[in-house]
């Protein structure tokens, strides 16, 4: 039996059953709260239960890593959202400790889909077309930067307001431990400029 056939099957019996009643909420986050956590299999339940988070309480957004990569991509997209149509009034981003994102191998990963079928010219026609495929694979070398980094960028971002605290943290992936790395609350320090 494949993982399909036997998800199909499972949900019958959740809906027969009406299971799915203890789930019941509406589109809006309780706590006014939207997460932009990584994807790790690891956080699936651990990460709401390690926050207090109960369904219906925050918009979870889940990728690789918990980054911001593109302040005009989908992940900037479904914050801009979570604030202005569904009432997020905070923002966290919480990476872990022990992600595949940290130092990964660009270059691993492209042997590995030239292995998987994709052709090494479809590769070299999406960096002929200026598709810099190193950068957009790269991880982070040290994920409480890495964390810094995407506060910073949402921060940043001219359609999210100033208002908005938006808050840093590093999850442990066994224990569900929450460290704090960026206090939304607390005003930006700005780097002090090089001599």
């Amino acid at each position: 039996m494949g993982v399909l056939t036997e998800m199909l099957e499972h949900n019958r019996t959740f809906v027969d059953n009406r299971e799915y009643e203890q789930f019941e909420t509406d589109k809006f986050p309780g706590k006014n709260l939207a997460v932009l956590a990584c994807m790790d299999a690891r956080l699936v339940e651990l990460l709401p239960k390690a926050m207090g988070l109960k369904n219906g309480d925050a918009k979870l957004i889940k990728n690789a890593g918990a980054l911001v990569t593109h302040q005009w991509g989908s992940v900037m997209r479904s914050l801009v959202v979570a604030v202005y149509e569904l009432g997020a009034k905070e923002i966290c981003v919480v990476a872990h400790r022990d992600c595949g994102m940290n130092a990964i191998d660009p270059a691993h990963i492209l042997a590995s889909a030239e292995a998987r079928g994709i052709s090494h010219e479809t590769i070299e026609t999406l960096r002929a077309a200026g598709i810099d495929l190193e950068h957009w694979l790269k991880g982070f070398d040290k994920v409480e930067d890495s964390v810094r980094h995407t506060v910073s960028v949402i921060r940043s971002h001219p359609l999210i307001p100033k208002d908005i605290p938006i808050h840093g943290l590093v999850i442990h992936p066994t224990t569900g431990q929450l460290e704090l790395i960026v206090d939304g609350r607390q005003p930006v320090v700005a780097a002090a400029p090089a001599a």
